[in-house]
């Protein structure tokens, strides 16, 4: 595999703009990956979020196809996470809406439920995924609170946990004990850990202080303990920093696991299913903390990261803006790692029945992505193919190529916003001049 050089204007423009203070440009102007799921149950599903829409696989990664943002509806408030059910649906909160497929990816709707309020955070039960939490924080102004769905996310009952003036940021299951749920919430006057051990029925108020920190804020809780239930990772900002932090109590107290903190954006991350390995995922870095040792920044990925564990397999976003890949798999805990896809792989938009919304939206809108990431431009031979006209799919129906093992990757990446407004995205209209010029330029 080739390794791509980046050189002169372009590595001033392009690494710039990748590594340093400038991270906010690698996730919002340059294509690639922000985020992992593997559907529960069957692990040859991958839906992979991005800075440009989503990436799908049905077949362990040797096919993959786009889904255009304007066709999942979520318009500038992005998805960091999805739940894919065994059942096939997929559910993301965007910080916005709820939104949810019930045909593999095809067709996408925002929850009526939440639509005077937005869902801040998604968590689904370890063990049973028709259990779902959520939690809403529009403004201090308004009423939000924690949610909570028995039926897969079609109807939801508010839990006891409702608050005026409070802003609900994120909520984690723990894996440990299901009933134990913690949500991670402020107001205009302090910053709160709330946790349940009747699965939401009745909570314990825990406000954080971290006086050791100047100015702290954006206090969120990001993981629970596999094996404890008063086990629980955080994470707050300040002073430029971000603070890793972990708690053996249930939350009442917060140790400090990064010292003078990360200086970087966090992105999320990740527990072995031990609990004993930690690794946290930024805008340029990847870390790992064995043993409750330090946080140690590896080797790879570099330029744009993410995390998610499955069983003993961590799967990670890559850059290859920087390196051969977009998303891999590590089987020794991140310190090395085998390549699944890169953006240049992406056949075109995804395969969905005529008058769906992916069918109708997603084609037209390919050849300006092709074009950015180097990836064919009508891989079926025809502008508008896709799955012929017979219906909505069932959401376990899976495309016709036959399952394997992932294609050997190219580089490119895999996360834009090709299919944005144009002038939202400055580098596009750069990128095929520079992959032009890379491509000149590969030994």
């Amino acid at each position: 595999m080739r390794k791509r050089r980046i050189t002169g204007v372009w590595r001033a423009a392009a690494v710039a703009g990748l590594l340093g203070s400038s991270a906010a440009w690698a996730h919002a102007g340059l294509p690639e990956t922000s985020n992992v799921t593997l559907r529960k149950g069957h692990p040859e599903d991958y839906f992979v979020g991005a800075t440009f829409g989503a990436v799908i696989s049905r077949d362990s990664g040797r096919t993959w196809r786009w889904v255009c943002p304007d066709a999942m509806g979520y318009g500038g408030w992005r998805p960091e996470s999805f739940v894919w059910r065994g059942t096939g649906e997929i559910l993301a909160a965007t910080g916005n809406a709820l939104l949810s497929s019930k045909d593999g990816a095809c067709s996408w709707a925002s929850h009526p439920a939440f639509k005077d309020t937005w869902v801040t955070g998604l968590s689904v039960h370890p063990t049973d995924d028709a259990v779902l939490y959520v939690a809403t924080g529009r403004s201090t102004l308004a009423t939000n609170g924690v949610f909570r769905s028995e039926d897969g996310g079609e109807t939801w009952r508010a839990l006891p946990l409702q608050r005026a003036g409070v802003l609900f940021s994120a909520v984690r299951v723990s894996t440990a004990d299901p009933r134990t749920l913690y949500v991670s919430a402020s107001d205009t006057a302090r910053m709160y850990l709330f946790r349940s051990d009747d699965a939401g029925e009745t909570w314990e108020e825990l406000p954080q202080a971290f006086p050791d920190l100047v100015r702290p804020f954006d206090f969120v809780v990001t993981a629970t303990d596999p094996v404890d239930a008063q086990g629980v990772w955080a994470r707050v900002s300040a002073q430029g920093a971000t603070h890793i932090l972990h708690s053996t109590d249930g939350g009442r107290t917060f140790t400090a696991r990064t010292g003078a903190g990360i200086d970087d954006v966090f992105v999320n991350m990740d527990v072995s299913a031990d609990g004993g390995t930690a690794w946290v995922s930024t805008y340029n870095s990847f870390f790992r903390s064995r043993e409750g040792g330090a946080f140690n920044k590896l080797e790879l990925p570099t330029g744009n990261a993410c995390v998610t564990r499955v069983g003993d397999v961590l799967y990670g976003c890559g850059s290859p803006w920087l390196h051969d890949w977009s998303l891999a798999r590590s089987h020794d805990d991140g310190t090395t790692w085998e390549p699944l896809f890169s953006l240049e792989q992406i056949q075109g938009s995804h395969q969905c029945p005529v008058g769906t919304p992916v069918r109708e939206l997603c084609p037209s809108r390919w050849p300006q992505v092709a074009e950015t990431i180097g990836a064919p431009l009508y891989p079926d031979g025809v502008p508008d193919a896709g799955v012929p006209d017979a219906g909505v799919p069932d959401a376990g129906v899976r495309p016709t190529e036959d399952a394997g093992t992932p294609a050997d990757p190219k580089p490119k990446p895999s996360s834009g916003c090709a299919a944005a407004p144009a002038g939202t995205l400055l580098p596009l209209f750069l990128l095929p001049l520079w992959r032009r010029g890379r491509r000149r330029e590969d030994p």
